[in-house]
């Protein structure tokens, strides 16, 4: 019953702990990670860590396989000249201890000698050049697992982003995951070079009296409990504080951001970030001082238990001489057999340690590249160049896009954030989606941008669902005027172009063209260094742009990406009534100008009125559709919204009337 009642009272305990950080993350309990700490068990893990070597073996194969197998073939050659060099320490006692004069006992021991110095000079060669190997494997196998985490986090669908599991899965692989990837591969390495001295050192005892050997593997039991108990507790601890590691760090950004900076000293808000960051500090730092704690006492149990057993150990050895069963020699090569074997039982014990405490921590990058795998888009296999262009083509050609009855709800959400709504984009339109604020606009437009898969009904562009294509060549059809758009740290060209070669002359027109409709070659033109000036005051030479500024920037983007159908969201958001005026007349110019087909997303419903259709939305359901002049006719939630902004600029002025 006592085991079950500590359980209970370190649950009970670990509760109130959560309880402290507050209702944002009381929530988060030790028991909520019960499935995957039933997974760190000391059998389940061991059972596991093959595997995971043999994973991380793999990785070190793909970055060098020269620089792999001279460290494995080194490493073992060393451990062939440590056992050569111990039984040749036997041939040198053997002949010190001889009977006569010393002189020529030194005589005699001189070639043994000497052979014992060339297995030492060798064994530290062939380890220097292990090393050096091993050391070359660290950058190239962290260089593929960083490679392997960007490529799938950059190819994940957008939702994945909206799961608060899948961002603790990817801080947990980022945390340490990347890091223990190539510990791991050095940490292998570090086991097969112990488990190589230890055979040499057991061999050369086997030998002298097979007693001694099982002797010996006993004093490693002790220190492997310990340090593996030691490495599971650091890990439990770890992942209970996932949560409040994150929101720490968010905290820090809040304090350290120069984004956050104006408003915190705006609102007066730094008490209050340095309370929640304080509060948020206390626990980790509660948790990690009784972690010390418990680690400390089973060190202690360790090196006991240790103690107790290398006493037996050389009291058998004792036994052993007093006995005469051993000759003198032999029990001086035993003792220098034991030492050297204790060393790599240590180090062995050391290095199955830290592939265990790494291979905890390698299973989170794992199991984050296997989640990330499925939420990949993978509907159907890379079709060859030719078939890519086809594709791409027929997208151009579009005569209408459809929406049929589209369902969408966010991770973790009980409401749908879309129910059963259809719309239809004719080539060339300017369509306006409007509605209140959570009606569900940008969620429509990202699922007809390709950026989000709709649980059901579908998307079809003419007769062609786009479920069935390589999202990658979806997205090349669709050009994006984002309303939280990104302030790239690159170039003013470069936040054009995008990734576009801006050697290319071709490039560099199209960019200053896209920069003059949508306004942005003004702002450019007052820059100190025009289109090559770095947008990013956090560097030498850098500048920072308004609000307004980085609008027309990224309006710039969506007319450089000359796509058949552009999606405006909140395009004009930062935008002066001047310079909002002239980017709606350019949209609907270059629709017009280019056969494009325009998705308009606004709450400035003055600008929707020439729309060619406009669809309302509520709460995730489309409530009217028509012209303007048909909605403002049927006088519901879009005539209303409509008049209360016109009335807004006729208040002061009875001369002036709403126009339907």
């Amino acid at each position: 019953m006592r085991p079950r009642i500590a359980s209970r009272r370190r649950k009970r305990k670990t509760e109130r702990a959560a309880a402290s950080l507050g209702p944002e993350l009381a929530e988060h309990k030790w028991h909520a990670k019960a499935a995957e700490l039933s997974q760190t068990g000391t059998w389940t893990m061991a059972r596991r860590l093959p595997a995971l070597i043999a994973q991380a073996m793999r990785l070190a194969w793909q970055a060098n396989r020269v620089d792999l197998a001279v460290t494995v073939a080194l490493n073992f050659v060393a451990g062939l000249f440590t056992a050569f060099g111990l039984l040749a320490t036997t041939n040198v006692l053997t002949a010190l201890f001889a009977a006569g004069p010393t002189p020529d006992r030194v005589r005699s021991a001189a070639p043994a000698l000497l052979l014992v110095g060339a297995a030492v000079t060798l064994r530290a060669a062939c380890a220097a050049a292990a090393q050096w190997a091993q050391a070359r494997l660290r950058p190239q196998v962290e260089q593929i697992v960083e490679r392997r985490l960007y490529e799938l986090t950059t190819g994940v669908e957008l939702a994945a982003f909206d799961d608060s599991e899948f961002q603790d899965d990817l801080h947990r692989a980022r945390l340490r995951g990347v890091d223990s990837a190539p510990s791991m591969v050095n940490d292998t390495v570090d086991l097969f070079t112990a488990a190589v001295g230890v055979a040499a050192a057991a061999g050369a005892l086997g030998i002298l009296h097979p007693l001694l050997l099982p002797l010996l593997l006993l004093t490693a039991l002790p220190e492997g409990w310990a340090a593996v108990r030691a490495a599971r507790l650091g890990y439990r601890t770890q992942l209970s504080l996932v949560e409040v590691y994150r929101r720490s760090w968010i905290m820090t950004d809040l304090m350290t951001g120069r984004w956050h900076a104006a408003e915190v000293r705006s609102f007066t808000i730094r008490d209050f970030l340095l309370a929640q960051h304080s509060r948020l500090a206390d626990h980790v730092r509660d948790v990690l001082l009784g972690l010390a704690r418990r680690q400390t006492v089973t060190q202690i149990y360790g090196d006991v238990f240790k103690g107790a057993a290398t006493a037996l150990m050389y009291t058998a050895l004792g036994l052993l001489l007093w006995k005469g069963v051993m000759p003198l020699a032999v029990a001086g090569t035993a003792v220098l057999a034991i030492r050297a074997g204790q060393t790599s039982l240590i180090n062995l014990v050391y290095a199955l340690n830290r592939c265990y405490e790494d291979g905890l921590y390698f299973g989170d990058y794992v199991a984050y590249c296997r989640r990330a795998e499925q939420r990949l888009h993978r509907d159907r296999p890379a079709p060859a160049d030719s078939s890519v262009a086809g594709t791409i083509e027929e997208l151009e050609r579009f005569t209408q896009i459809t929406a049929e009855n589209v369902t969408f709800t966010y991770p973790a959400s009980d409401a749908p954030s879309l129910d059963g709504v259809s719309v239809r984009l004719r080539r060339g339109e300017v369509v306006a989606l409007v509605g209140e604020n959570g009606s569900g606009k940008t969620t429509l437009a990202k699922i007809l941008a390709g950026l989000y898969t709709p649980q059901q009904g579908r998307v079809c562009w003419d007769t062609t669902d786009v479920a069935g294509l390589d999202p990658e060549h979806l997205r090349r059809a669709i050009a994006v005027i984002a309303q939280d758009h990104t302030h790239w740290p690159m170039t003013a060209a470069d936040n054009i172009a995008m990734g576009d070669p801006l050697t290319d002359p071709g490039v560099r027109r199209a960019v200053e063209q896209a920069a003059a409709t949508s306004g942005a070659a003004e702002v450019i033109d007052e820059l100190p260094h025009g289109y090559d000036t770095l947008l990013d005051k956090r560097f030498t030479d850098g500048k920072e742009l308004s609000g307004g500024q980085w609008q027309r920037l990224a309006a710039a983007r969506g007319f450089y990406w000359t796509a058949p159908l552009l999606i405006c969201d909140e395009p004009t958001a930062a935008l002066d009534a001047r310079a909002e005026h002239h980017l709606f007349e350019q949209i609907r110019a270059h629709a017009r100008t280019h056969d494009r087909t325009v998705l308009l997303i606004t709450h400035r419903l003055a600008s929707v009125r020439h729309a060619d259709h406009i669809y309302v939305l509520t709460n995730g359901h489309v409530t009217e559709h028509g012209t303007h002049h048909d909605l403002m006719t049927t006088g519901g939630l879009y005539a209303d919204l409509y008049t209360l902004q016109a009335a807004a600029f006729t208040a002061d002025d009875p001369t002036t009337t709403v126009t339907p």
